[in-house]
């Protein structure tokens, strides 16, 4: 009898359904043991930084399991879910800001006096739902990735129960979370109401099948896009969260602006590609329009913060615009950059908050821009790693490493569109000037600006958090110079569209493994 995995699943079979999600499944065991271990002995400061370390090793063998069906090149046939190399792109840069929150975690812990070990499971079991939502080829998949995902950040971004602002804004998240839901859920009854299917290619062959899918279908989809615009943090929909990200302790507010912002536009990408390409008439214009609104207001409010965390929330609402700058373009090419852009992002703003929690006196929550003042006098390598994730996140070339070369593919990925989206690259540059007025006032703070009279400077970070630091700057810088590689890799992961969705021509680094190949030759 043969225990060997087939390279093409049969998802009707329960056995070849549960194994092609094992990595998925090793995350969700280890994070059952580990809850279970966090309980059986009280708090400590040394149980925390013990399951914190333990889930970093649970983190790694899901990553391991990740890589191996991604080399392998495992497909599988029609069901809830996918296995392709999409799934397994996003998920690696899922479980790296998984990584890296636990990393700066362990430390914030410590400094803050949290020592409560089960924030490292929570992490664990937000990001099985955020792979889950990788996965989803499915809306009821897509639901249960969303709760599961949310339900877990929700005690996140409250787990600092001394702080009256973490749990103001623990209470906003789940208010508006739940009405969010509202929105999903009665969207996913009207698009199965117009369908008569919940899985993404039905959807599509019968929404194709009857024109459009009529009014009832419309409708679903606009619920669907308020639901996914609140996760990501899109205009209107984004007032929970500065408040959310300022009040959570700061790698946790890391976590929710790159991390699950990824997972969301993840399966945002591939419910629109895949499950509504024949209303593509219908949903397009409404996704322009909250790009637009997005780009211009993320930017414009972000010129007046003060207060960094709430400057990094309103960078964060931007960059959620220039993604669905991506969305808008409707190819596999647009879906090629958002995930070298999630990945940019990703270490740009793990990185910013590693400079941020390394900076934050104890009990104070946040660091306020005066407190940059001089910072190049008295550490200067934080400094200097500080001035590149700002250029990083501008998408300035050559300094800002990789972030150049992020906003440039969204941007060609828009323009060679089969209807070229030449306003909202318009758009986007503008907006990317204007944010350099926030960007670069940092810069000029820190080295600038004299440090201010009696303002101590907080205790030396602990080892973790300038290994993320240290770790984010060197890979933006590295692939900002040689990023061809990596953005064969995301070609490689884009998604296979199944439905009669649009396509474009690759980029022009070449092709690279589609759904269902190795990536790696055998």
């Amino acid at each position: 009898m043969s225990f060997a995995m087939p390279s093409v699943f049969d998802l009707s079979r329960p056995l070849e359904l549960t194994a092609a999600l094992t990595p998925d499944l090793v995350l969700i065991v280890g994070a059952m043991i580990l809850v279970v271990a966090a309980a059986w002995r009280p708090d400590s400061a040394s149980r925390q930084r013990a399951i914190g370390w333990a889930s970093i090793v649970v983190t790694l063998l899901a990553t391991a399991a990740v890589i191996y069906f991604l080399i392998g090149g495992y497909g599988a046939g029609p069901g809830p879910i996918a296995v392709d190399n999409y799934r397994w792109m996003v998920d690696l840069v899922i479980l790296l800001g998984t990584l890296l929150t636990l990393m700066l975690s362990i430390d914030d812990n410590d400094r803050e006096r949290i020592t409560e070990p089960e924030t490292h499971v929570l992490v664990l079991l937000a990001s099985s739902g955020m792979m889950l939502l990788a996965a989803a080829r499915d809306l009821m998949i897509v639901f249960l990735g969303i709760e599961l995902m949310s339900i877990s950040v929700y005690a996140l971004a409250g787990i600092n129960r001394r702080s009256i602002r973490s749990a103001e804004g623990a209470l906003k998240y789940f208010l508006l979370g739940a009405f969010s839901t509202a929105f999903l859920l009665y969207g996913i009854a009207l698009v199965y109401g117009a369908t008569g299917a919940t899985n993404f290619e039905v959807i599509g062959q019968r929404a194709l099948a009857n024109g459009g899918g009529g009014p009832l279908l419309v409708i679903g989809v606009a619920l669907l896009l308020v639901g996914f615009g609140f996760k990501v943090a899109t205009v209107p929909f984004h007032m929970w969260a500065p408040d959310v990200y300022d009040g959570s302790p700061s790698p946790i507010t890391a976590y929710m602006a790159a991390t699950v912002k990824a997972a969301a536009f993840a399966a945002f990408l591939r419910a629109w590609l895949e499950a509504f390409p024949a209303a593509f008439n219908a949903w397009h214009p409404a996704v322009v329009g909250l790009a637009i609104a997005t780009m211009v207001v993320g930017n414009a409010i972000g010129l007046w913060q003060k207060n960094i965390k709430r400057m990094l929330a309103y960078s964060s609402i931007a960059h959620a615009g220039y993604l669905l700058v991506a969305l808008a373009a409707g190819t596999s090419q647009g879906a090629s950059a958002l995930i070298f852009y999630l990945l940019i992002y990703t270490l740009a703003t793990f990185g910013c908050f590693a400079v941020v929690s390394s900076l934050t006196r104890v009990g104070a929550g946040t660091v306020y821009l005066d407190e940059f003042a001089g910072l190049w006098s008295l550490r200067p390598w934080t400094a200097f790693g500080m001035a590149v994730l700002m250029l990083a996140l501008l998408g300035f070339p050559i300094f800002g490493g990789a972030g150049f070369f992020a906003k440039w593919y969204v941007i060609q990925a828009a323009l060679q569109s089969s209807t070229p989206q030449t306003l909202l690259v318009v758009v986007l540059v503008l907006t990317t000037v204007v944010s350099a007025g926030y960007y670069l006032y940092v810069i000029r703070v820190m080295f600038m600006r004299p440090r201010l009279e009696g303002l101590a400077l907080p205790a030396r970070s602990g080892g973790l958090t300038r290994f993320v630091l240290v770790a984010t700057v060197l890979l933006l810088l590295i692939l900002g110079v040689v990023p061809d590689y990596v953005v064969r890799l995301t070609w490689a992961g884009r998604p296979q569209l199944r439905s009669p969705a649009r396509a474009a021509a690759p980029y022009a680094v070449g092709n690279g493994a589609g759904d269902g190949q190795p990536l790696v030759r055998r």
